[in-house]
């Protein structure tokens, strides 16, 4: 009974829903007849008369082209009738003594104050609807037989007067039968619209298919389609109100079991991440402390078998031994820190700071080394420029560049230098650190490679110079961190290598 009730209630609302679509069609529809039969009454007359009036100037400039170009008498009436034909016009010349030289009908001119020249002839009734030098275009009215026109009266550039006439009452008959069209298509379309609208009105159950359609898609736990409910307040919109409901909640209860399962997949992409981490210390640490192993492995043997029985040579290899031990604990320290700040581990300790205080500390600090090679840095910033940054990590990005640059510098063309410059961009809202040192410039095939751990371009350099082989890639890391640009730049003189920082402006 429950059952019969609720479909009955159905059926009923999709009956209201075909009335409602029914009128609304049929309203739309007379609407629109409406709107083309006030178009016909007011618009139509005003189109017909713009074009009337623009075929009277093209006939007039047609005409007078005909007698310009002295075309013979036979041939201009000839394309007087075809014109008088074909345009419906009425036509009618005169010469200068207002005789007549050809007439497409009756003359209808007889009230315009009988046969007087043109600019005698009586133009002052009717109204103007364009003038000039040649001609004048005036909407009359002929009181002999009632009819309304458009007259063109013109004279011709050999002297002829020239008359174009067209009847525009024809137009209101136009209107009439136009209208008359239009009603009888109004009746045509209510009629096959009622039947269209009973057909169409069918649509109206695809609310309860849409309503399935998301059953079917919440039993696949998909929550994406939710019924679109609007303003009627019928069984339909009040079951898709429930069923949206359900869904959400259903959604956000699906949504924290996903949730959990993503803090799951994190926590292993985690672990996974850090077995990495480990894979590639292990394999960084065996493959470049196997020189300093051999080393220390060598003098120890060297001391154990007295190769040197002198005090002087067991202490030249005891210090060779705690050198490269040194060294072993400086690398493995190094790339723990590179390994934190590559995989994201490190935190930075952002804070405002004058970026000029801190170049004039790492130049100080590399006063030793500067004098030792007899170096010349350049240096002349005066301004105090506060960026915001970690000045704990910056310092380390500002000593490898300035380090590399010393390592590297070479006398060209008489000059050996390292210059900082800081360039300030109010519009990107940054500062660029520039540390440019003279010498070689860099081979385009290892402009990239400079930047990853252990690459050595010169394979004698880092154990000649104590390096590590990561102070660019420390940069590079920090870098990526702060989400800034840095790189080189081969100079004409030189190399140029730089970083951006984000400035703050007081």
């Amino acid at each position: 009974m429950k059952l019969s009730n609720n479909i009955k209630k159905v059926k009923e609302s999709l009956e209201s829903v075909r009335i409602k679509l029914f009128i609304t069609l049929s309203i739309t529809v007379v609407l629109i007849i409406l709107f083309l039969i006030i178009v016909n009454n007011f618009v139509l007359e005003t189109y017909y008369l713009y074009n009337k009036q623009k075929s009277l100037k093209s006939v007039y400039e047609q005409i007078n082209m005909l007698y310009a170009n002295q075309v013979a008498e036979p041939n201009i009436e000839s394309e007087l009738e075809k014109i008088s034909i074909t345009q419906n016009f009425d036509i009618s010349i005169m010469n200068s003594n207002f005789e007549n030289i050809y007439s497409s009908g009756k003359d209808y001119f007889s009230s315009m104050d009988g046969n007087k020249p043109m600019n005698k002839i009586n133009l002052d009734y009717g109204e103007i609807i364009e003038q000039n030098d040649k001609f004048i275009i005036k909407k009359l009215k002929d009181h002999k037989n009632g009819l309304s026109y458009i007259l063109l009266a013109g004279q011709l550039d050999n002297g002829y007067f020239l008359y174009l006439r067209i009847p525009i009452t024809v137009i209101q008959n136009s209107v009439s039968i136009s209208n008359n069209f239009l009603y009888l298509i109004a009746g045509f379309t209510i009629l096959i619209g009622g039947i269209l609208i009973i057909v169409i009105s069918r649509k109206f159950t695809d609310p309860i298919l849409e309503l399935n359609d998301i059953a079917k898609k919440m039993a696949k736990l998909d929550f994406s389609k939710k019924y679109r409910v609007n303003d009627e307040h019928d069984e339909i919109n009040t079951l898709g109100q429930s069923i949206n409901i359900m869904s959400e909640k259903l959604e956000k209860t699906i949504k924290q079991l996903r949730d959990t399962n993503m803090e799951l997949e994190k926590d292993i992409e985690e672990k996974s991440k850090i077995d990495e981490m480990r894979k590639k210390f292990i394999s960084d640490v065996s493959h470049e402390l196997k020189t300093p192993i051999a080393l220390i492995q060598g003098y120890s043997e060297g001391l154990i078998e007295n190769v040197n029985n002198d005090e002087e040579s067991r202490k030249f290899y005891a210090e060779v031994i705690l050198d490269e031990i040194n060294k072993m604990d400086k690398l493995v320290k190094q790339l723990l820190e590179l390994m934190t700040l590559e995989y994201g581990k490190r935190e930075f300790n952002n804070k405002e700071f004058d970026i000029v205080e801190l170049e004039n500390e790492v130049i100080k600090r590399s006063k030793l080394m500067l004098d030792e090679k007899n170096i010349k840095i350049k240096f002349k910033e005066k301004r105090k420029i506060n960026v915001l940054a970690d000045d704990f990590y910056i310092e380390q990005v500002i000593t490898n560049y300035l380090t590399n640059a010393i390592k590297n510098i070479k006398e060209v063309d008489n000059k050996r230098y390292i210059e900082i410059i800081n360039d300030i961009d109010l519009e990107k809202n940054i500062v660029k650190v520039r540390v440019f040192n003279t010498g070689d410039n860099i081979k385009e095939e290892d402009m990239l490679r400079i930047w990853n751990r252990f690459y050595k371009a010169d394979e004698s350099r880092h154990r000649e110079d104590g390096g590590t082989g990561i102070g660019l890639s420390f940069v590079k890391a920090i870098m990526n961190n702060y989400k800034k640009d840095y790189g080189v730049y081969n100079k004409e003189n030189g190399v140029e290598f730089y970083f951006d920082l984000e400035l703050i402006k007081k």
